[in-house]
């Protein structure tokens, strides 16, 4: 059987004054999840110290210098910023800021040196954490940029078998039609279609595509990306072996339950796949990137900053993240090792002169 806790799980804290610490705390106080993985927290043991007495919640933790000495079946801190920080509850500060990036870059130094697995990542304030080192729309980008090594990246928003893909994400909606181009929704159908077969293990995916206009465009009536963009892109990718189909009228899908006969759907921008998405499935909604090497999961929610510190928060949506990690690492970690080690296909040639029955073996890639 696999050792659990060998899954080294890294957890950024995000925004210090959010509910973070909040459900970080809630999902470790549960002993089981301690059997699941080892979760090193990059943070601030003063900061967790604070959360976890004004929250009044039992978990505990043990601090280390890194991952390399966290303890199994404990939740362990890497200390990453100034101790004199100071938590000010639903407040967007500088300071706030600047530790979410100072954790979020130990994180990823720490994944380069391979002592952890995956990262999940607590919600940042996308404003207060710019600065001449963070100039990234949120934590898709920047880990793109650092940890991608040349690879494309997709958020995928996903609960149970809904994942919801996106297009084009942080831009403003006033350049969303001009970015949507017949090669990107080709290669983000590419990247979908591959995570969904490695991450997932869905053998034969089917993705659904939505519509950008009203009415998919009522034949070029209310637009004509569809028409000249959105469904060459489909029937490419379908005549390379991407079973993909649409484009659906957006308004419709969700509400209809059509997305239960896919196991993907790639919207064309933020709100048209997060609104829908967001309404069915926000307590336990995941984040996920793929198409990177990093497995990098989060909760679907942002800082919540109208109930921090009051104790309420649910810790549903960041355990769900924690699970989908621990899955990904798995199912990846399970198609690099049948990869390396290949079946041998055996095969028969045509019979030879003594009309012996020849018998041959080659290496097949799986």
């Amino acid at each position: 059987m696999e050792d659990n806790n060998r899954i080294r799980i890294g957890i950024t804290q995000g925004d210090i004054n959010g509910v973070g610490y909040e459900v970080i705390l809630k999902t470790f106080s549960d002993p089981a999840m301690l059997e699941l993985c080892t979760p090193i927290i990059y943070g601030s043991p003063k900061v967790a110290a604070y959360h976890r007495k004004a929250l009044d919640l039992p978990a505990n933790f043990t601090i280390v210098n890194s991952a390399a000495e966290a303890p199994h079946n404990k939740l362990s801190v890497v200390n990453c910023t100034d101790d004199e920080i100071k938590v000010e509850f639903a407040k967007a500060t500088p300071e706030s800021g600047k530790a979410a990036f100072e954790a979020l870059e130990k994180a990823a130094e720490e994944y380069k040196a391979g002592l952890i697995d995956a990262i999940v990542t607590a919600p940042i304030n996308k404003n207060t954490i710019q600065s001449e080192n963070f100039s990234f729309p949120g934590h898709t980008e920047y880990l793109e940029d650092k940890l991608g090594d040349g690879n494309k990246s997709l958020m995928i928003l996903m609960k149970d078998d809904l994942r919801v893909a996106l297009v084009t994400g942080h831009i403003p909606v006033a350049d969303i039609a001009r970015s949507i181009t017949k090669e990107k929704i080709m290669e983000k159908l590419e990247i979908f279609n591959h995570s969904l077969k490695q991450d997932f293990r869905i053998d034969s995916p089917r993705i659904a595509v939505l519509a950008l206009n009203p009415h998919a465009g009522d034949n070029g009536l209310i637009g004509k990306e569809e028409e000249e963009i959105i469904i060459p892109a489909i029937k490419e990718m379908s005549e390379k072996g991407v079973q993909c189909f649409g484009p659906y009228p957006a308004d419709g899908f969700m509400g209809a339950g059509t997305f239960i006969h896919f196991d993907g759907v790639l919207a064309m921008y933020h709100d048209q796949g997060l609104a829908p998405f967001k309404s069915i499935a926000m307590d336990e909604g995941v984040n996920f990137t793929a198409g990177l090497p990093i497995i990098r999961t989060s909760p679907a929610h942002g800082t919540a900053y109208d109930i921090a510190g009051q104790g309420i928060a649910s810790e549903d949506s960041f355990r769900q993240a924690v699970y989908i990690a621990i899955d990904v690492y798995r199912n990846r970690r399970f198609e690099k090792e049948i990869r390396v080690n290949p079946l041998r296909k055996q095969y028969y040639e045509k019979r030879d002169d003594s009309d012996k029955l020849k018998l041959d073996t080659i290496d097949d890639e799986i």
